[in-house]
């Protein structure tokens, strides 16, 4: 019997240590292989989901509009999605074929890296792969020194970035987020900067890559979701002490883009299933509607003193809008026309705008132009009329 009671207790010893190794190793390692123990359909209803990030939120990329959110407007930590903005910035200041020489300070900086040298030459498409893949803090370094002349400087750059982008609770004090008093930035905050990112094509290119080479050093993608989430298509990892694990995910599916932030979950395992489970419920609940067509015709304009007497009106942009099933009958259309239009008129000028409304809130717009030019009649056009007229009354036998 104490045979058993011996074997027992040195099975669970073991036991408990490799279950706290595997949550240690969790907390000091970013780039270290992920292992999913889930399945990639993490919700099993379309109920709103439970999860275990401090904050969240799921954003349609293009309309901006808020599918699914949790403390997404207070303010965290966000670790190395920090380098979403660093990316940005240094795509839209610098040159990809730009060489630069790795500093001191870059060679220098501790946490993750790709082990930068100092005096290595590197290009900046590379180093944007080594920040963006390996999440290295060196390169942040060493494109902030390269594109703002200095660390600070490149901050400054970054924040009033951010200003410009109108996101009003960020506040960067370095290029790489590394933890210090004062870079904070919110959920929502970085949906909306990761949705301008996405706009370029190179980032775009970045942030889905899983393996990449420069030089000699071969970058693997921190990102879980690449491998593990159908439709994953970016963009960055974080982890600090303060911030806890970060991600922001971007995927699609039928041409469809949505974005979700978590942050500060307890492990990767936590990160990674918070994003499916409410990635999964963006996808299950709302569909992408297109609620005007580019050049749709909406309404037939009267013109006064105009060679033609009417002219269509055309919507200048396209509409799409996500929306539950129970929302299709509840948007409503609001015209902003003239009753007439006075000759002569141009093709192709804004005469108005078109609005769209759910629930009283203000969910798209798009401007109204016409469809042809029409010129304001003179003389002859009148002198033609009257002629008309009487060739008509003499047919009629009224003359």
């Amino acid at each position: 019997m104490k045979r058993y009671i011996v074997l027992l207790v040195c099975l669970l010893v073991f036991l408990e240590t490799v279950f706290i190794f595997r949550v240690s190793a969790d907390e000091i390692l970013e780039d270290e292989p992920f292992i999913a123990v889930f399945s990639a359909n993490s919700t099993e209803d379309a109920s709103i989901p439970k999860i275990g990030a401090g904050s969240a939120i799921v954003m349609d990329t293009k309309s901006g509009r808020v599918l699914f959110e949790k403390n997404a407007y207070s303010r965290r930590p966000m670790a190395s999605t920090t380098k979403i903005m660093t990316a940005i910035v240094a795509l839209e200041n610098g040159n990809l074929d730009d060489i630069i020489v790795v500093s001191k300070r870059a060679a220098a900086i501790g946490g993750s890296t790709i082990n930068l040298k100092t005096g290595q030459e590197i290009r900046l498409r590379e180093l944007l792969y080594g920040l963006m893949l390996n999440s290295g803090n060196d390169a942040a370094i060493a494109i902030a020194e390269h594109i703002g002349g200095t660390v600070e400087n490149f901050v400054r750059m970054m924040n009033e970035k951010a200003i410009e982008i109108g996101v009003m609770d960020t506040s960067f004090k370095s290029p790489h987020g590394l933890d210090v008093d004062g870079h904070y930035s919110t959920a929502y905050d970085l949906a909306v900067i990761t949705g301008y990112a996405l706009k370029n094509p190179v980032f775009a290119e970045i942030v889905k890559t899983k393996h990449a080479n420069i030089g000699y050093t071969n970058l693997s993608n921190t990102n879980e979701m690449l491998s593990i989430y159908p439709g994953a298509d970016g963009v960055k990892t974080g982890y600090t002490g303060k911030a806890g694990r970060c991600l922001v995910t971007s995927a699609t599916r039928d041409g469809w883009q949505i974005i979700s932030v978590v942050l500060g979950c307890p492990t990767r395992y936590i990160r990674a299933q918070s994003s499916m489970a409410i990635l999964d419920y963006a996808f299950e609940n709302f569909k992408p509607h297109v609620l005007i067509e580019k050049g749709e015709k909406i309404k037939t304009l009267k013109v006064i003193k105009g060679v033609e007497s009417y002219v269509d009106v055309l919507t200048i942009d396209e509409i799409v809008f996500p929306l539950k099933e129970d929302e299709k009958d509840k948007v409503q259309m609001y015209l902003e026309l003239p009753e007439k239009l006075d000759a002569p008129i141009y093709a192709n000028v804004e005469v108005g705008n078109i609005y769209c409304y759910l629930d009283g809130e203000l969910i798209g717009y798009t401007g109204l132009k016409t469809d042809a030019s029409i010129r304001r009649k003179v003389f002859r056009d009148y002198l033609g009329m009257i002629f008309e007229k009487w060739i008509r009354l003499i047919h009629e036998g009224i003359f």
